[in-house]
């Protein structure tokens, strides 16, 4: 079996310190992906560190610029998150800090998700642990107010 192509993405959050909401991307495509559900990110590409991949992803998908927080890992592959047979998954909590995200290529929607809402959207099969993952780490829309 061929090695897995790394890829990055980012659970945007709405405060690194106490995150009580998330933004999820809608695929435009490919068709066999239109109307799922994302984190925004994509590949590494060579000569790249995962880190600034994940900067010029952004960029590239959402028009922003972000600060990175804690990277969330996964139980697979040295602490990344198998997403599809060809794939692994590091991902990184971020806030925007320039920019308001907007869907520019690949997706069509974004949405702002708390953690009781995390399962009202349709996300791509290889990200549904993330989510379950992210639910322990967004704080209840009570206790955000506090």
């Amino acid at each position: 079996m061929t090695a897995r192509r790394l890829v990055v993405a980012a659970a945007i959050v709405d405060d690194l310190d106490r995150p009580g909401r998330l933004l999820a991307a809608r695929r435009s495509r490919p068709e066999h992906l239109v109307g799922r559900w994302e984190f925004p990110g994509g590949k590494v590409d060579p000569g790249e560190t995962p880190v600034q991949a994940l900067h010029r992803e952004l960029r590239e998908e959402l028009g922003v610029r972000v600060e990175l927080g804690d990277e969330l890992p996964g139980p697979d592959d040295d602490g990344g998150w198998i997403i599809t047979d060809r794939h692994v998954l590091r991902l990184w909590l971020a806030v925007v800090v320039d920019g308001e995200p907007r869907p520019l290529v690949e997706h069509d929607d974004l949405r702002w998700l708390g953690r009781d809402h995390l399962h009202s959207v349709d996300w791509l099969d290889g990200d549904v642990r993330i989510v379950e993952a992210l639910e322990r780490v967004l704080v209840d829309p009570v206790d955000a107010t506090r």
